[in-house]
C-alpha cells in the first residue's frame, strides 16, 4: 500500500509547527506519517527526518510546504531529492505547484525536466538569500563598531577601590579570595580583569 508522507521542520524549538501541519492535512490524512524537528537545516542529521526515511517505501509520496524545508544546502537538498527519486519516492512541494501535479503513465519525465528547472532556481534564490542576510549582518555589525558601539556582552568596569586592593593583594595584606569578597568578581572574571589591568599598566 503507498502512503503519502509529509515533513515539517522549523529552525528552533521556540518557532510553531502549526502552519505547516495545516498545509499538509489536506494532503496526508493519517498525522501518524507526518514527521517534524525542530532542528537547524544545516545537516539532514535529524530525528524525524531520518526516522521519517527509514519508515519510506518505493511508490509513496512525500509532502513538503516548501522546499527549504528539507535543508538550507542546494547540494545537500539536491542530493536527497535524487535519493527520493532513485528509491521511487515521489516529492511534491506545496509551494512548487507543477511538483503537484499528477502525469500519465510514460510522461514522468515531463514533470521531472520541469520539476528540476525550478528546484534548481529555488534553491538557488534561497540560497542567495541567506548569503544577502549574512552580509547585512556583517555590514550592520561594520557600522556598529565604526559608530563605536559595544557588541557582544558588555565589559566589566574595575571598580574605584581596585588599585588599593590590588596593592593589598601583591603587598600579601590580603588574600585573592577576600580581593573577590570586596568586589564581588568570580574567580574567572576576576583573574580576567587582573590579565588587562596589569596589561594596561604595564605591569605583565
Amino acid at each position: 500500500m503507498c502512503i503519502s508522507f509529509g515533513y515539517v521542520r522549523v529552525s528552533t524549538k521556540e518557532q510553531n509547527l502549526d502552519r505547516q501541519f495545516e498545509a499538509l492535512k489536506q494532503y496526508v490524512s493519517d498525522e501518524k506519517y507526518i514527521y517534524s524537528d525542530k532542528a537547524s537545516g544545516k545537516d539532514m542529521e535529524r530525528d524525524g527526518f531520518q526516522n521519517m526515511l527509514k519508515a519510506m517505501r518505493s511508490g509513496d509520496t512525500l509532502y513538503i510546504k516548501s522546499i527549504d524545508r528539507l535543508g538550507r544546502n542546494k547540494d545537500m537538498i539536491k542530493q536527497y531529492l535524487e535519493l527520493f527519486k532513485k528509491e521511487g519516492i515521489r516529492v511534491k512541494i506545496i509551494d512548487l505547484p507543477t511538483t503537484m501535479q499528477d502525469v500519465p503513465a510514460g510522461q514522468e519525465w515531463v514533470i521531472d525536466m520541469i520539476n528540476n528547472i525550478i528546484i534548481e532556481v529555488y534553491t538557488s534564490m534561497a540560497e542567495q538569500e541567506r548569503n544577502n542576510i549574512k552580509q547585512r549582518q556583517s555590514e550592520g555589525i561594520a557600522v556598529a563598531k565604526a559608530k563605536g558601539k559595544h557588541l557582544g556582552r558588555p565589559s566589566i568596569q574595575i571598580p574605584n577601590e581596585w588599585d588599593r586592593l590590588y596593592k593589598g593583594w601583591k603587598a600579601g595584606s590580603i588574600t585573592a579570595v577576600q580581593f573577590m569578597r570586596e568586589i564581588g568578581m568570580k574567580k574567572g572574571t576576576f583573574y580576567k580583569k587582573v590579565k588587562e589591568y596589569e596589561a594596561e599598566k604595564g605591569l605583565a
